[in-house]
C-alpha cells in the first residue's frame, strides 16, 4: 500500500507540476529510478535520486520522490531535509508535501515545527485520506511537548544470550511467580514458544515449550499465561480448524508438559481475525484483538466472560473508553485484575502505535487512558508490553542496539504513576497429612469484601502445585477440599501490611474418619459477640456442601477464645458462639441429629496467648468428627 501510494503521488508530481530536469543527466536518473521503486528495491532508487538532485539540485520533483522514499525506510532525518529543499525550491507544492515534511519534523521530535505544517496542509487540503490523520498529528504534537518535558527513568535491559539469540524473540509471558517466561521465537520464518525458568537470579537457557503445542507446519505466537502458568491461550492462524484466518487457542499444564491445543471456538473466535489473547487472573475474562463488525476501528479490544454452563459468553466491545477509531493492540490485563495495558495509534502520543494503561473502577468502567510516557514511547510503533506481579518490570521486545540480532526482549522499571495495584499470591502444594503425598484438589480463594471468587481451580495432578493471585487491599478465605478428605480453611488479611512477601505453605490435609478437627477460619464475630458476621457465610456454605456431601458424617462444632478476660465469661461467649454456627447449619436442613456444640473457653489454646498472633489463632471455631 505504501509502494503503491508513492508510485501514484511519484507520477502525479511529475504531471501536476509539468517539470523535468533541463539537464539530461538528472532526468536520466530520475526515470532509472522508477523500475527500482517497482521493486520495492529502495537502496538502489535512493543512489539514483541523489544523483539526479547532485546533478541537478533545482530538480524539485526528485526531491519530494527523494523525501518519499527516505520516509519508506524511516530515515526522518533525511526525508525532512528533502521535503525541506523541495519547498525552498518553490512553496507551490501539493498538500501532501506539507504533511510528509510535518509527519518527519513530528518524528525527529520538532512538535512546534510539525504542529504548523500540519496546520498549513489542513488548510490546503480538506478531503484527502490524510485530512483525518493530520487531526489527530494535532492532538498529538500539544501532547509531545508537555510530555517531553517530564521524560519517566527508562533504562531497558537486554534479559540475555539465555533467552536471546540471533533469532527474533518477542511477545513474553511470565507467571506471577516470576519464575517461568515463554516467550515467541521465529527461526527461518517458522513461530514456535520457547521457556526459561529464573532460578539463582537469573535465567536459565530457554528451551521449546512442548511438541504438543509446537509445530512446524503452522506459527504459535501472540502468547498469555495465566497467573499460574497452567493455561496458556494463543494465537493460531490458517488451521483447519480454524473460523477465521487468525484464531485463539488454549492449553493446559499436565504436569511436566502441556495437552494438546484446542480452538477456543464462538463467540470469541469468529469468521474474521482474533488474535493476542489476556487472560484475567481469576481465568473467567478474555480479552483479545478482533477487526469484527460492531467495533470503534480497525482493530478493537474486546472481551469474553465464561458464564454459569462454564461456556464463553458473548464478545463484548470494551467501547471508547478504551478502543478509538484506529486500531488497538497487545493488551494485557495485569494480575490485580484491575489495570490494562495496551498499544494504541488512537489516543494522544508520540505517533503511531504507544503503550496505554488504564484502570478499571469500582463500577466497572474503564477510566480514559493514560500514555505511559517518554522515552519508553516515541515516534517508534510501541506495542507487546506486560508487567511483572508485583508491577516493578515491564517486558517487552525491541530491536536496540545492544541487541543480539533482530528483536530481543528487555525489562525495565516501570514508572510510578504506570505501576498496577499491590498484589502477592499464595504459592504451595496439596498433600496427604498421614502418606505426605501430593493430592489433587480444589483450591478457592474468595475476597470477602466483595463475596467474589478470584480463583478457583485443581491443583497440578502430578505436583499438587497451585498458585492463586490476592490483590492487596481485601480479606480473603482460602479453602482447599479433595473428595474423601476433611477440608482445609485459612484466611488471608491483606488490608494492610508488608506485601513484599509472598505466602509460601504446604498443605496438608486429613482423610475423613472420627476423631479430626478442622479450623474455621472465616468464621468472624464482633469483639465479644456471637451474631455471625456476613463474611463468615462463605465458609458456612462449604461446610454445609461438606455435610451433604459426606452424609454419615456428625460433627461438635466447638467455640474458643484467648486468655483475654474473665474465665466464665470467655467459656460462655465461646458457646454462644457455637451455638450461633450450629443454628445457621439447622437452618439450612442441616439435620440436628447430626451435630451438637460445646464451648471451651480458653482451654485448649493452639497458640501461645502471649502475643497478639498467638492470641487471634486461640479466637476460633472449629469442628471435630464425632461420627462417621
Amino acid at each position: 500500500m505504501k509502494l503503491r501510494l508513492l508510485l501514484i503521488f511519484s507520477v502525479l508530481s511529475l504531471y501536476c507540476f509539468g517539470q523535468s530536469s533541463p539537464n539530461k543527466k538528472a532526468q536520466n536518473l530520475f526515470e532509472k529510478a522508477n523500475p527500482a521503486l517497482q521493486k520495492q528495491n529502495y537502496t538502489e532508487a535512493t543512489q539514483f535520486l541523489e544523483s539526479a538532485v547532485q546533478a541537478d539540485p533545482q530538480f524539485q520533483v526528485a526531491y519530494i520522490v527523494l523525501a518519499d522514499v527516505y520516509k519508506i525506510q524511516k530515515k526522518y532525518p533525511e526525508a525532512k531535509s528533502a521535503y525541506q529543499k523541495a519547498i525552498d525550491i518553490n512553496k507551490n507544492v501539493p498538500p501532501d508535501v506539507l504533511f510528509g515534511l510535518a509527519e518527519t519534523e513530528f518524528a525527529t521530535t520538532e512538535y512546534i515545527k510539525a504542529k504548523q505544517h500540519f496546520t498549513e496542509f489542513l488548510a490546503s487540503d480538506k478531503s484527502s485520506d490524510k485530512t483525518r490523520k493530520a487531526k489527530k498529528y494535532l492532538l498529538d504534537c500539544d501532547f509531545a511537548v508537555e510530555a517531553i518535558k517530564k521524560p519517566v527513568k527508562y533504562t531497558p535491559y537486554n534479559l540475555g544470550k539465555n533467552v536471546n539469540t540471533t533469532d527474533a524473540e518477542y511477545f513474553p509471558a511470565l507467571t506471577a511467580d516470576g519464575e517461568t517466561l515463554i516467550f515467541t521465537r521465529q527461526i527461518n520464518g517458522n513461530e514456535d514458544f520457547w521457556t526459561a525458568q529464573f532460578k539463582n537470579n537469573s535465567w536459565n537457557l530457554a528451551t521449546p515449550l512442548s511438541n504438543k503445542i509446537n509445530t512446524s507446519k503452522y506459527n504459535e505466537g501472540a502468547q498469555t499465561i495465566s497467573p499460574d502458568g497452567k493455561y496458556l491461550f494463543f494465537t493460531g492462524c490458517n488451521r483447519p480448524d480454524g473460523l477465521g484466518r487468525c484464531d485463539i487457542y488454549v492449553s493446559h499444564r499436565e504436569g511436566k508438559d502441556w495437552g494438546e491445543p484446542y480452538n477456543v471456538g464462538s463467540p470469541v473466535n469468529s469468521e474474521y481475525w482474533e488474535s493476542q489473547p489476556a487472560i484475567s487472573p481469576d481465568g473467567r475474562t478474555l480479552y483479545f484483538i478482533s477487526n469484527r463488525p460492531g467495533g470503534s476501528g480497525g482493530y478493537d479490544i474486546w472481551k469474553s466472560t465464561i458464564t454459569d454452563d462454564a461456556k464463553w459468553g458473548p464478545a463484548i466491545n470494551l467501547g471508547a473508553d478504551i478502543n478509538t477509531a484506529y486500531d488497538e493492540n497487545t493488551p494485557f490485563l495485569h494480575a490485580d485484575g484491575k489495570t490494562l495495558y495496551f498499544s494504541s495509534d488512537g489516543w494522544p502520543g508520540f505517533g503511531n502505535k504507544d503503550i496505554y494503561f488504564s484502570r478499571i473502577d469500582e463500577a466497572g468502567k474503564w477510566q480514559k487512558p493514560n500514555n505511559i510516557g517518554y522515552p519508553i514511547n516515541s515516534f517508534e510503533d510501541e506495542s507487546g508490553l506486560i508487567v511483572s506481579a508485583d508491577g516493578n518490570l515491564g517486558l517487552f521486545s525491541s530491536n536496540l542496539k545492544d541487541g543480539f540480532g533482530g528483536q530481543d526482549i528487555y525489562s525495565f522499571g516501570i514508572p510510578e504513576l504506570a505501576k498496577p495495584l499491590k498484589i502477592t499470591y499464595v504459592k504451595g502444594t496439596v498433600k496427604d497429612k498421614d502418606s505426605h503425598k501430593t493430592i489433587e484438589s480444589n483450591v478457592q480463594v474468595i475476597d470477602l469484601k466483595t463475596n467474589k471468587t478470584v480463583f478457583d481451580d485443581y491443583t497440578d495432578a502430578e505436583t499438587g502445585q497451585f498458585l492463586a493471585v490476592m490483590p492487596v487491599g481485601s480479606n480473603y478465605m482460602f479453602n482447599v477440599s479433595a473428595e474423601g478428605y476433611l477440608f482445609y480453611s485459612e484466611n488471608f488479611e491483606l488490608k494492610s501490611g508488608d506485601i513484599n512477601k509472598p505466602y509460601q505453605i504446604e498443605v496438608s490435609i486429613e482423610k475423613i474418619k472420627a476423631g479430626a478437627n478442622v479450623t474455621l477460619r472465616n468464621i468472624f464475630f464482633d469483639t465479644n459477640k456471637y451474631n455471625l458476621l456476613p463474611p463468615s457465610i462463605k465458609e458456612l456454605e462449604i461446610l454445609i456442601n461438606f455435610l451433604n456431601e459426606n452424609e454419615k458424617v456428625n460433627i461438635e462444632i466447638q467455640g474458643h477464645t484467648d486468655n483475654v478476660g474473665d474465665d466464665k465469661l470467655n467459656e460462655k461467649l465461646s458457646l454462644n458462639r457455637a451455638s450461633a454456627v450450629y443454628d445457621y447449619l439447622v437452618k439450612n436442613n442441616i439435620d440436628q441429629k447430626r451435630l451438637t456444640f460445646k464451648g471451651f473457653g480458653e482451654t485448649k489454646p493452639i497458640a501461645d496467648n502471649k502475643t497478639e498472633l498467638g492470641r487471634k489463632n486461640n479466637r476460633r471455631t472449629s469442628f471435630f468428627i464425632t461420627k462417621i
